[in-house]
């Protein structure tokens, strides 16, 4: 998969990369629209990124909906509550859904899941938006260029798996034999129900309310382990054994010896219109074996 592992060599990426330092040298406060696909923003204050908002990657809310701590109807009542904003932090607070110092995990595993989703798809151009604000930022934020590392880092631990994907290419799908998930881990029975062939890396991070890169990274090793299997790409399936199974192995037939050419006999003939004049036919040798008979009378061709 060389679109892995040359994904931040595009002259794309330069531009993102270059345009982050020139945020972070001058301190710029305000928003980098990255334009692209899935593109984004980078929301920054003082230089640093303090929130990263992706159409490729689930936000802080998906992630703590799907996390079980709150409900989608306790979820619609507190931001009704706060006047109709996206991350209504106090209210989350006072019910007790979940406590400050997990927020923060939260907001920060998004602003990182998020800056890789738009790191490794297609960057076009980079706008700075001065006016924009995000709705749920870090209190300490990240230096940009260790952002963008911390994405190349993930690009090149994807690129090293034996099966590498992308989060917006492959659609992998349940292989069509029984698969025992009495040893599954939880993220990988979660995949097993949503993939149907269709639906990417990216897709399935939005159904089960995950990262996008533990999401990929996870799909890499399943495809890897036969647990998935794309229909559009081969997929290397190993042969799993029972364990007290012993190998077989074929065992191997003796070569046959070469075949050995003889002469037919020669045919001996008595020609009914000639008195004492004996026909015979002799075998004709050609080059690569024998192609006939001619006519031999008294010892003599004919």
């Amino acid at each position: 998969m060389s679109g892995i592992r040359d994904s931040l060599g595009r002259v794309g990426h330069d531009l993102l990369a270059r345009a982050l330092a020139d945020c972070g040298r001058e301190e710029f406060t305000g928003g980098l629209r990255v334009a692209g696909r899935p593109g984004g923003i980078f929301h920054l204050r003082g230089g640093l990124v303090i929130a990263v908002e992706s159409p490729g990657a689930p936000g802080p809310e998906a992630l703590l909906l799907r996390s079980g701590r709150i409900g989608g109807d306790q979820w619609a009542d507190l931001v009704r509550e706060s006047g109709g904003t996206r991350w209504p932090l106090e209210g989350l607070i006072a019910h007790g859904y979940a406590g400050a110092a997990q927020l923060r995990i939260v907001c920060v595993l998004a602003l990182h899941d998020a800056a890789f989703a738009v790191a490794s798809g297609d960057v076009e151009d980079c706008q700075r938006a001065p006016d924009i604000r995000p709705f749920a930022p870090v209190a300490l934020g990240e230096p940009p260029v260790r952002l963008l590392q911390d994405a190349a880092r993930k690009l090149t631990a994807l690129a090293a798996l034996p099966y590498p994907v992308r989060p917006d290419r492959e659609r992998p799908r349940a292989p069509a034999r029984p698969l025992d998930e009495a040893g599954l881990g939880l993220l990988q029975r979660e995949l097993l129900a949503h993939v149907d062939g269709r639906r990417t890396a990216r897709d399935l991070a939005f159904r089960a309310g995950r990262g996008v890169y533990p999401v990929t990274a996870e799909v890499a090793r399943m495809l890897a382990e036969g647990l998935l299997e794309c229909v559009d790409t081969p997929v290397p399936i190993p042969v799993l054994l029972p364990p007290d199974a012993p190998v077989v192995r074929r065992r191997e037939q003796p070569a046959l010896p070469p075949a050995q050419f003889t002469a037919p006999a020669e045919l001996p003939r008595r020609n009914p219109g000639a008195s004492g004049i004996t026909e015979s036919l002799v075998p004709e040798k050609s080059g690569a074996g024998w192609k006939g008979f001619f006519r031999l009378r008294n010892g003599t061709s004919k």
